[in-house]
């Protein structure tokens, strides 16, 4: 109990009242000591009239006098003459003197605490004015014992009175904070609860019915947050159902299209010019439906196959994807360059990093041919103590604002029409496997150029 919110709300309650109500005590056990004090004054003052009235009374009624007051003497001054009216044996010397005319309340607070922890039994003087100006002043002695124990009760009795009302404000407070605060937040948290076994069903969504603002727009929030997640679940699963799709109807393309490309290799071979004429470009429109469908099946898998990392020369791969490249460029005035150090090598995958390479050198000799003009591409390299660095530039038209913002985001950041937009996102994903990075460092009317990173460190791999 003590560990939920309603029983550390009961805790600090009663804590808080009790605080308060010490506050208030210590003020009142202070009045209450100068009220017996005043009180013993008025009675005093009381015994030592009839003591004028009569002007001489025997021992025994002095003294009975004297216990009715509660003091020990009464010492009145009237008409500036200091007057010893009732007097009895003192039983110890003074231990000291209060004058309750002028004390300030500290003074008063004070002196009462001091008295309520001292137990020894003392004899003080006390001085006051007369009540209804029947002298200049009263002076009385009396001892402390009766005073404390006054003092003690009255103490009780309050603390006992606070206790009663400390409970009852606690237990209150509790049923208050419980209706209005506790039950509202456990039912938000029920509804969290109920939710998460089922996001898809929108039926588990929670209607904000709060009556405090705050728990409301914090309702009215966690329904916003509800929906959108439901929504999302939703549209990942009609992707989902659709990557599957594509991937069955790529795979069969595929198959189609491998045993088109067989016939072709044929028809390469005819004497008829038109056939010979028309035949390359056969070709390509068949290589590139057969590629389109090999990185749809390569995307949709559940995972790329984790790198096998070997030392490798860095040169020798970058040679070997512009050659392959070359041939796909044909006779269009594109230039594949590289300016690659022959001794740098590198800790890779070679096949993955064989596709990485693939990927940009081929964007970027499309993005030229497609430009209609003469360009360059080139792939340079550098290393530092912490990584190796591989450049892909060009000199072609740049990338379109579109392109750039969905660029790594499969089937989003093609940049020629009929690409899927793949390569990019493929390439990245074979990165990140290495630990490394591929990011566009510039692009424009100049050109465009990516750059891929690879950490050295083994911890990073």
């Amino acid at each position: 109990m003590f560990n939920s919110l309603s029983g550390r709300l009961l805790i600090l309650t009663t804590i808080f009242v009790m605080l308060a109500e010490i506050l208030i005590f210590v003020p009142s056990i202070a009045r209450f000591r100068e009220d017996y004090m005043l009180n013993r004054l008025e009675r005093a003052q009381i015994a030592s009239l009839t003591l004028l009235a009569e002007e001489m009374i025997d021992a025994e009624l002095e003294a009975e006098l004297l216990r009715n007051a509660e003091v020990l003497n009464v010492v009145l001054r009237r008409d500036e003459v200091r007057q010893l009216v009732l007097s009895s044996p003192m039983p110890q010397q003074i231990a000291g003197t209060f004058d309750l005319r002028d004390d300030s309340p500290l003074i008063l607070i004070g002196d009462a605490l001091r008295r309520l922890v001292s137990p020894k039994n003392e004899v003080i003087r006390v001085i006051g004015a007369p009540v209804r100006d029947a002298g200049l002043l009263i002076e009385v002695t009396m001892e402390t014992a009766p005073l404390r124990a006054a003092m003690i009760d009255y103490g009780l009795r309050i603390l006992l009175l606070s206790a009663a009302i400390c409970m009852i404000t606690a237990v209150l407070l509790f049923m208050a904070l419980r209706v209005f605060l506790v039950n509202p937040i456990e039912r938000v948290v029920s509804h969290m609860q109920r939710y998460a076994a089922a996001p898809e069903d929108a039926r588990r969504i929670i209607v904000p019915s709060a009556g405090v603002r705050e728990l409301r727009d914090a309702e009215e929030a966690l329904m916003k947050l509800q929906t959108d997640l439901t929504q999302a679940l939703r549209q990942k699963e009609r992707l989902a159902q659709l990557g599957a799709a594509v991937s069955k109807v790529s795979h069969d393309l595929r198959n189609i299209m491998t045993t088109a490309q067989l016939f072709t290799d044929r028809i390469e071979m005819s004497e008829d010019p038109a056939v010979a004429r028309l035949a390359p470009k056969l070709v390509n429109s068949i290589s590139r439906a057969v590629h389109l469908c090999e990185s749809t099946l390569a995307f949709g898998k559940a995972e790329e196959p984790g790198p096998r990392l070997t030392v490798m020369r860095l040169a020798d791969l970058v040679v070997e994807v512009l050659e392959s490249e070359r041939l796909g460029v044909g006779q269009h005035p594109v230039t594949l360059r590289a300016q690659v150090p022959q001794d740098m090598e590198i800790r890779a995958d070679p096949e993955q990093m064989h596709r990485v390479l693939s990927n940009l050198v081929r964007n970027a000799s499309q993005a030229i041919i497609a430009s209609g003009t003469a360009g360059d591409v080139c792939v340079r390299a550098s290393e530092t103590p912490a990584a190796w660095s591989i450049f892909v530039a060009d000199t072609g038209p740049g990338l379109p604002s579109k392109a750039r913002e969905h660029l790594f985001a499969p089937f989003q950041g093609s940049v020629r029409k009929g690409g899927s937009g793949l390569g990019l996102a493929i390439s990245a994903e074979l990165l990140r496997g290495h630990g490394g990075d591929i990011q566009l460092v510039e692009t424009g009317p100049e050109g465009t150029e990516f750059r891929i990173q690879l950490p050295k460190g083994d911890d990073t791999l």
